[in-house]
């Protein structure tokens, strides 16, 4: 979930709470909150009719002491945002199952050791997907067709100084890799054949199912594109999967898209080849180290850039709150999942 403070008042609640006949604290089922202090989301006002709730950032304790003294029985833990989820918390919750984590991306949790553990991650890949797609294309479409600078050109006043402004470049025909066919991906995917892309993808692994043509490595992908599109999670195997052969495959007239991870590509070499003009252009809603953006790219007509909001939405927040809601109840009654993460 994207870095926001929303107000429980200007959102749709995921669920409504039965305020008759609602059972006491002791009747419900523990769950663990793990938040930043500067998430304000209306997540714990939606669930704490239906589970009992410890929220450490409530509590005047230190966090690992409220762990220790509270949490030894919690089986479930929600991550909102990007509360970082480390070993050393995980070893404090010793009785921990499920993680349920409000966001697509999880590099701000201890992978290999949920693995070792045996822990199941769910995350909201499912609840983003159409929202974070329509906004990866958005992004394509605007770096290809120039309307953000486009857009600058004519408030600059430039129209009747240099008259017409430059040709931009049509979808149809334009041949796309999509890095990641999960949730996302697909949205993705469905979108830009509806505008007449040719469609391939690097995944973790082939999709049978799929009918496009799969790239078992993104160098052969970026080889055979004329764009990227970035939805693949942030992990060890993935950091800047875009390096300077793939974006040297992709060619000078190559546009990058990212809705996935800052850190999926090498940041400072994209700079240098957008600066030479080595790639044609790019469209990035995420950076290396957020909230800092290179200050390079401000100046580029041919790069769109976002301040990592291709997710944020009313209806994508409710997507979300009640997804979370779904997966406790379902993990507490021995029921199948939604949206399980699948840990390699």
């Amino acid at each position: 979930m994207e870095r926001n403070n929303a107000n429980p008042q200007d959102l749709p609640m995921a669920v409504e709470a039965n305020q008759e006949g609602l059972q006491s604290n002791e009747d419900l089922h523990l769950v663990l909150v793990l938040r930043l202090p500067s998430f304000n989301l209306p997540v714990n006002d939606i669930l704490r009719p239906h589970f009992h709730l410890l929220d450490p950032a409530d509590s005047p304790e230190p966090a690992s002491s409220f762990l220790s003294n509270h949490a030894q029985s919690v089986r479930a833990l929600i991550c909102v945002g990007y509360a970082p989820v480390t070993a050393e918390t995980l070893n404090l919750l010793p009785s921990l199952e499920l993680i349920v984590a409000s966001s697509a991306g999880v590099d701000h949790i201890d992978i290999q050791e949920c693995r070792r553990r045996g822990i199941i991650m769910t995350n909201a890949s499912t609840a983003f997907a159409e929202d974070a797609a329509d906004y990866a294309v958005a992004l394509l479409i605007d770096v290809w067709r120039r309307i953000s600078a486009a857009d600058r050109f004519l408030h600059a006043g430039l129209w009747p100084v240099k008259g017409d402004y430059p040709l931009a470049s049509k979808l149809r025909g334009k041949r796309v890799g999509i890095v990641g066919l999960g949730s996302i991906g697909f949205e993705v995917s469905k979108r830009l054949e509806a505008f007449g892309c040719s469609i391939a993808y690097n995944s973790r692994m082939e999709k049978p199912s799929v009918p496009f043509p799969y790239y078992a490595n993104v160098l052969d992908l970026a080889a055979h594109s004329d764009a990227l599109v970035l939805c693949c999670s942030l992990t060890e195997q993935t950091r800047h999967i875009i390096n300077k052969d793939v974006m040297t495959a992709l060619g000078k007239k190559g546009v990058i898209i990212n809705v996935g991870r800052g850190g999926l590509i090498d940041e400072k070499e994209l700079v240098q080849f957008l600066l030479r003009g080595d790639i044609g252009g790019a469209g990035l809603d995420v950076f290396e180290n957020e909230p800092d953006v290179p200050r390079e790219l401000f100046e580029l007509d041919n790069v769109v850039l976002s301040p990592h909001r291709a997710v944020a939405t009313p209806e994508s927040f409710e997507a979300v709150f009640q997804l979370i809601f779904t997966n406790l109840k379902a993990f507490f009654s021995n029921k199948p999942l939604q949206s399980v993460y699948q840990i390699e």
